[in-house]
């Protein structure tokens, strides 16, 4: 049953950058398949920006235009609010949280928000049976919100990882098919758009962060504990590195990575080495893809683009059809009273191989009071890489090591990196197999 079959459904816009605008463009363009989708008109009636004057290669005329967008939300004309704003706090949140207050269904693309503020909107909006929505939030135009919350709705999902930003797929991509550094390719794609002009959150992996917050609130029945992701980003990764990964079999990946361990969650993000043949290995450019296990369905992959305006205004219109046809469903995949406060595994108790990457003076006795250190640690060894000698010369050394915990391979590293021979503090990176 249609939710107030053949009335318009009024919508205010609040944010017209690339994904406003691409979600006005789309709004008009399939106005016929929305309407026969729907049983009703889906009218924009509102919109809100900063610059009234700014040219979006589309037409505003026919919208009434607020500078205010927390007054847009307060006001009559609209059904729901879609806010583009971006940003934890300030208009963003002060927007929505006056769209609810006044009884307005929420669309959302703001991930920051969610991760921040998502449990507190999502009570409100609950409580007043009002949509809040936001499958924009996160990878993109990949229906992977709707995937977990319904689609996986009859599974315990036990872990879930993906590529969560496209911008640092885009470079570590890159640099193994050119052999660039990476402040050479991070320019590169900040002139094609595809990094901000300060690109901290993306190749910090803040961004992805946020993201996983999300996605592991939904698998798991956890209230969203973004505080709790353990965050690395991909600045230190060299092409050295690239290419002994391809020596070995491996490619590098940013991925967020969550697991309901029974006696808490791990919530990692950090650059990680996985084989040539799994499938998220072969996600490239600024591609996203997420990988979930549940207990009846299995592994599945969802794959697509994560990020640019058609792809993300084709999920916030998904959300906008869902209210407008009156499919609303708790926030997070169930009431937000009933999210668990689930504990956090800290990430020294992680198990797991590793690459280690050394650069040490090239004599003898060096290798013996390394592995002395490992063995100490109680790491073992799989296998260990040297190209060419240069006697007395720093040289890289490249080892990678059998499962062991990441206190473990921290404590050999801090006794390997206090020798006189090693050069530089190491290089390490955790390998996953992603395999049953």
């Amino acid at each position: 049953m249609m939710a107030d079959a053949g009335k318009p459904f009024k919508i205010a816009i609040a944010g017209l950058g690339t994904v406003g605008v691409g979600t006005i463009k789309l709004l008009e363009q399939q106005a016929s398949i929305l309407q026969n989708r729907t049983g009703r008109a889906l009218e924009i009636v509102a919109v809100s920006a900063r610059d009234r004057n700014r040219d979006r290669g589309c037409d505003l005329g026919g919208y009434k235009w607020y500078d205010d967008p927390v007054e847009m939300a307060r006001s009559e004309e609209a059904d729901i609010f879609v806010e583009l704003i971006g940003g934890s706090d300030g208009p963003a949140k002060a927007s929505c949280e006056a769209a609810l207050a006044s009884g307005k269904h929420v669309v959302t693309a703001n991930k920051a928000l969610v991760a921040h503020h998502g449990h507190e909107l999502a009570e409100v909006a609950e409580a007043k049976g009002l949509g809040l929505a936001y499958e924009a939030a996160v990878a993109g135009g990949i229906p992977v919100v709707k995937a977990i919350r319904e689609g996986l709705s009859g599974n315990r999902i036990s872990s879930l990882h993906g590529i969560l930003n496209g911008t640092c797929n885009y470079i570590l991509t890159t640099m193994r098919e050119t052999g660039r550094s990476f402040d050479d390719v991070l320019a590169e794609a900040q002139e094609l758009g595809y990094a901000e002009a300060d690109p901290t959150f993306d190749v910090d992996g803040i961004d992805a962060a946020h993201k996983l917050s999300i996605l592991a609130s939904l698998a798991f029945g956890a209230k969203i504990d973004f505080n709790s992701v353990y965050v690395e980003g991909i600045r230190r990764i060299t092409p050295t590195d690239i290419d002994y990964a391809n020596e070995l079999g491996f490619k590098f990946k940013l991925l967020g990575i969550a697991e309901d361990c029974g006696n808490g969650i791990f919530q990692r993000v950090h650059p990680v080495m996985v084989p040539m043949d799994v499938p998220i290995a072969s996600v490239e450019g600024v591609f996203n893809a997420v990988v979930t296990e549940g207990d009846f369905v299995g592994t599945t992959v969802l794959e697509g683009r994560g990020a640019g305006g058609g792809p993300t205004a084709s999920a916030v219109v998904a959300d906008i059809v869902d209210i407008a046809c009156g499919r609303i469903v708790s926030v997070f995949g169930m009431p937000a009273a009933q999210l668990a406060e689930k504990a956090t595994l800290p990430m020294d108790s992680h198990i797991g191989a590793y690459y280690v990457r050394l650069v040490v003076v090239d004599k003898p006795g060096v290798m013996a009071d390394i592995t002395a250190a490992l063995r100490d640690a109680e790491v073992s060894l799989e296998a260990v890489l040297q190209r060419g000698r240069d006697p007395g010369a720093p040289v890289s050394v490249v080892l990678t090591t059998h499962e062991t915990s990441e206190a473990s391979i921290r404590q050999a590293l801090e006794q390997i990196e206090r020798m006189d021979a090693v050069k530089e503090p190491a290089c390490f990176i955790r390998i996953e197999r992603f395999q049953d």
